[in-house]
């Protein structure tokens, strides 16, 4: 049975406990043995990390000893899936810019605060992450991000909608959903879920879904692809 490992806490605002469990349900649903874990404590057992499949991070604003930090990277390095979204996972540890290289972006910014109406485009690509899933709106807060070029972008947002300092920039599509690798695994990411009941809307529930499943297979194809090539399965291997 795959093992996934959910960590949430940090900034209530952001429902954590709530997010964590519409989270903890999907992956149950998918046969997956779930452990729910209530402290950063859960990042310290290095070994029991690079067991797991998947890393499912649901932390906002706080700070992080850089060795816990360090054994999430190592085991994602070795194929561990690590898969969030919001503030749970993008501005989970201001001050470590390892988590942030890690993930894709950083959150800076939410221009209107809560209640801003936007569209979620998502771009047209081959990627079974987002077949079939059309644009949608979206009432709640609109991240602005700074970015890592490496990542791939499934979908975006148009900036700006609300006046602000960023306005005579003009427009910029900003990514919502992505993709990057980390060593062999697989990172993804949603910019989605201020509250629970976003996570719960349909279109951003699936594509957690699909973000949450395609995370946690990375460890058995980059097993498989090793055995079939021969070569020794290392998180430092082109994962590209």
């Amino acid at each position: 049975m795959r093992k996934a490992l959910i960590v949430w806490g940090g900034w209530d605002g952001h429902e954590p406990e709530q997010v964590s469990r519409i989270f903890a349900d999907i992956l149950e649903e998918a046969s997956f043995e779930v452990e729910l874990a209530n402290d950063l404590e859960a990042f310290r057992d290095a070994d029991k990390l690079l067991g797991l499949d998947l890393i499912v991070p649901v932390w906002t604003m706080d700070d992080i000893e850089q060795q816990l930090v360090d054994h999430v990277s190592a085991a994602v390095q070795q194929g561990t899936g690590l898969a969030g979204c919001h503030g749970g996972m993008c501005d989970a540890f201001r001050k470590n810019v390892d988590w942030q290289f890690m993930t894709g972006g950083q959150w800076v910014a939410h221009p209107g605060n809560d209640g801003v109406e936007y569209t979620v485009n998502i771009n047209p690509s081959s990627s079974p992450l987002v077949e079939g899933i059309a644009d949608f709106q979206v009432k709640s807060e609109q991240y602005y991000l700074h970015i890592d070029p490496a990542i791939e972008v499934l979908a975006t947002t148009t900036f700006p909608i609300v006046d602000g300092p960023h306005r005579l920039n003009g427009q910029v599509q900003m990514p919502v959903a992505w993709t990057k690798r980390w060593g062999t695994g697989r990172v993804y990411y949603n910019s989605l879920g201020h509250h629970a009941d976003i996570v719960d809307m349909p279109p951003v529930k699936e594509m957690m879904r699909r973000g949450l499943l395609w995370a946690a297979d990375g460890k058995t194809r980059a097993q498989a692809e090793s055995q079939a090539t021969g070569q020794v399965y290392s998180g430092m291997a082109d994962s590209q």
